[in-house]
């Protein structure tokens, strides 16, 4: 891991960008790192675009602002490209990864960039099938520790139990957890 990783979520209001920031910091931070994690908002209401930010560092973190050049970028909702910049300072080396049924190589084609790994995976499906709710953030957790790995997938399937334990049915955390191994398996690149 290189010394500090930046992570941009955009997503809708509702869709858990926030949760699932946070629950990739906090497992990080029980592993030992440095961590941020927070949210920027424009209007609060349901289904309308937000940011959320996620920072790991090796060294403790002196950076108090957004996040401005990610090594990551993860896109809930593939409705927000074209009405928001989600390459946005991203680097040539940078790693985008969307919630959609479509391969890397037609979301590549979309774009009109021919640098960055692409990624793609169905957290939406994944979503309703393991959880029963079209809620994307913790299948987008699962992929995004595949393809960016900070952290072991163990590592994060204990941290989401402990978090999720605490407010929800069984049921309901173990479909999280599922769908965060679903999408570790299932999500693609180029």
């Amino acid at each position: 891991m290189k010394e500090l990783l930046e992570i941009r979520w955009h997503a809708r209001a509702g869709q858990g960008a926030k949760t699932a920031s946070y629950l990739l910091a906090e497992t990080a931070m029980e592993a030992g790192k440095f961590i941020q994690a927070f949210p920027e908002y424009g209007p609060e209401r349901t289904g309308a675009p937000m940011k959320a930010y996620t920072r790991i560092s090796t060294k403790p973190i002196r950076i108090h602002s957004q996040v401005y050049n990610p090594d990551a970028v993860v896109v809930l909702d593939k409705t927000l490209i074209g009405k928001v910049d989600i390459i946005e300072g991203l680097p040539s080396d940078g790693i985008i990864l969307v919630n959609t049924t479509d391969d890397p190589k037609t979301l590549r084609q979309e774009l009109g960039i021919s640098d960055r790994k692409i990624y793609t995976v169905d957290a939406t499906g994944i979503a309703l099938a393991t959880i029963g709710r079209p809620i994307p953030n913790t299948p987008m957790l699962g992929a995004l520790i595949r393809v960016l790995p900070i952290i072991s997938l163990d590592e994060v399937l204990a941290q989401s139990r402990k978090k999720f334990e605490v407010k929800f049915k069984p049921e309901v955390v173990e479909g999280n957890l599922q769908a965060i191994k679903r999408a570790y398996e299932e999500v693609k690149g180029e």
